[in-house]
């Protein structure tokens, strides 16, 4: 009687403690890309080029993912739960030192230091999450937590340009350290004390390659499809305006429609990854490149765009979902470790694949750009098929 009772209100608090680590993804990805739409603000503010304005979303990017392995076998001692309300803090006195800061150098010195605490908390959030539930609810909590990212894409960043409009762009950075202390709060509340796991230091971090083959195949082909996917996703925008005559309206529409994609295709993933792995990564990647190929055949016209950016949205989503699998399949008792390294190369592959695509769309304009991701998406699909059968289940 008292098993029977007490195991749903564990399983409650299992997923409530799920909930909270999803919703500060939200608010790390939030605080990342919020700057995106308060440029303009934000650079009259300060009394600086709106360029030198994007420094905050750049040394942001560059802080999470640099810095993350050292930062993880630092804190490989810490509990988890501690770990991540500390981040928490740091987001929310990033935030608020934003919102007060007289100055862009202080601004900026507040970002670096909020992008170091996002980067950690994408090597440990994931994984704690999967640890909350039992083992074959794992990809399920792992496509919930992800969601957060998708929702931030949908909500977080047009609400936080709305705010500004009704405001100012100090008190929408004000706004968000409250909500950063408020998931703090509910951090502490609902997940239980989760000693660290899998941590190993720092030299022992970057020899994990060297010696799991697997693992080094895992990270080529999640930096390639990364590569890929924002060497074409940086410019989109002035893709869909050229090719599709795309109004700034029908843009953000259709942006929104990615990341409602994003979030199925997390879903649909967390149902299928644990039954074929390697057949789920090899489906959402082939989705990846045939989205490329429509955009490039179908894009000049507003329905063919549409179908496009669906079929993309859904498989970054379950691609996404399939190399954090991928990850803990290749390197089961040193995940944090490797979702590190994971970290700090999916970060840098987003800084080189808009480097790189704008190299190709200042050559070739924006098709050139999105012939890069072409090329890069294949090279992943073919290394997931080149890869050992045994990637195929986790």
């Amino acid at each position: 009687m008292s098993t029977t009772s007490t195991e749903p209100r564990s399983q409650v608090r299992a997923w409530l403690g799920v909930a909270a680590i999803t919703a500060s993804l939200f608010v790390f990805v939030t605080t990342e890309l919020m700057p995106v739409g308060l440029l303009t603000p934000v650079s009259a503010g300060l009394s600086v080029s709106v360029g030198l304005a994007g420094m905050m979303v750049t040394l942001y990017g560059i802080s999470a993912g640099v810095g993350v392995p050292f930062l993880v076998a630092w804190t490989r001692t810490v509990n988890r739960r501690a770990l991540l309300a500390t981040l928490l803090a740091i987001m929310a006195l990033g935030n608020l030192v934003t919102a007060v800061s007289p100055n862009f150098p202080i601004v900026l010195a507040a970002r670096l230091v909020t992008g170091f605490a996002h980067g950690v908390f994408w090597a440990i959030g994931v994984a704690m999450a999967m640890r909350l539930v039992p083992e074959e609810k794992a990809s399920k909590a792992a496509a919930v937590v992800l969601s957060g990212m998708s929702i931030a894409t949908v909500v977080g960043m047009p609400l936080g340009t709305f705010i500004e409009s009704l405001t100012d762009w100090r008190t929408t950075f004000l706004i968000w350290s409250g909500l950063s202390l408020a998931v703090l709060l509910a951090v502490v509340l609902a997940l239980p004390s989760l000693p660290s796991q899998s941590a190993i230091p720092v030299r022992e971090v970057f020899a994990l390659p060297v010696r799991n083959g697997r693992l080094r195949v895992v990270m080529t082909t999640v930096a390639l499809y990364v590569l890929g996917h924002f060497g074409a996703y940086t410019f989109i925008r002035p893709f869909m305006e050229q090719r599709a005559g795309a109004s700034a309206a029908w843009v953000t529409g259709l942006l929104i429609v990615f990341g409602v994609g994003g979030a199925v295709g997390n879903f649909v993933a967390g149902h299928t990854v644990n039954r074929n792995m390697r057949a789920t990564f090899v489906v959402a990647c082939t989705g990846l490149v045939a989205s490329l190929l429509l955009l490039l055949l179908i894009g000049g016209s507003p329905v063919g765009l549409a179908v496009a950016v669906v079929v993309w949205g859904v498989s970054f989503g379950a691609a996404n979902l399939c190399q954090v699998n991928m990850m803990l399949a290749a390197a089961p008792d040193t995940f944090e470790a490797a979702m590190s390294l994971n970290t700090m190369g999916y970060n840098i592959s987003i800084a080189l694949g808009a480097l790189l695509g704008g190299l190709f769309a200042g050559g070739f304009g924006t098709t050139g750009a999105v012939w890069f991701g072409v090329a890069l998406t294949v090279a992943a699909l073919l290394t997931a098929f080149a890869s050992h059968r045994d990637t195929a289940r986790a």
